[in-house]
């Protein structure tokens, strides 16, 4: 899932080749697997540039996860901001994830990806995650409470781990099968709201 982020035409040609670069690199191979040179060939920058703009690899794994954190909110806010209730926009949201598992190049949750890789919770790509998710959590709660279900929190923790199974799953084996048993317990947890 190589997502554009809004910053992407604010930033210098350069460090945006680079960025741009390690967001379908680390996507596709894992962060570990890719090297600082292989970026640098493939994003046409010098080590000088490279460095300059981001000094390190941990420096750029930062940026590569603030960005994709940043386009996921962004996408889920304008769904839900578009949504014409809070109903619609949990269908939306789970829709947009169901889309995912069906793109040519799709290899799993990004978020899930860089966990797999750096098991230290207490490192800061996985304080962006823990971040990242609570974000998530509290928007689905929030549609859901909107939605009138008699216990939205239980309902959000479902809804998140529905998601996260499908996305670690298509990625895994069937992504039909994934995406189709996400599909149920979004239906299921849904029938459960009392539309207000």
């Amino acid at each position: 899932m190589v997502i554009e982020t809004p910053e992407t035409a604010q930033r210098a040609p350069a460090k945006g080749r680079i960025l741009d670069t390690a967001n379908i690199l680390f996507y596709q191979d894992g962060i570990l697997n890719v090297g600082v040179d292989r970026i640098i060939a493939q994003s046409s920058v010098t080590k000088a540039t490279f460095y300059k703009h981001y000094r390190s690899k941990d420096n750029l794994i930062l940026e590569y996860v603030k960005s994709q954190r940043s386009a996921v909110e962004t996408q889920v806010q304008s769904v839900i901001d578009n949504a014409a209730s809070p109903h619609d926009a949990v269908l939306g949201l789970l829709e947009g994830v169901a889309a995912e598992l069906t793109k040519p190049n799709f290899r799993g949750c990004p978020f899930a990806n860089v966990v797999a890789e750096f098991p230290d919770p207490t490192h800061p790509v996985r304080q962006l995650i823990a971040e990242h998710r609570d974000w998530y959590n509290e928007a689905l709660y929030e549609l859901m409470r909107g939605a009138g279900h008699p216990f939205a929190g239980d309902a959000a923790d479902e809804l998140m781990l529905a998601k996260d199974g499908a996305l670690v799953g298509g990625n895994a084996g069937d992504t039909i099968a994934a995406g189709a048993a996400m599909a149920r317990v979004v239906k299921r947890v849904l029938a459960e709201a009392v539309t207000v």
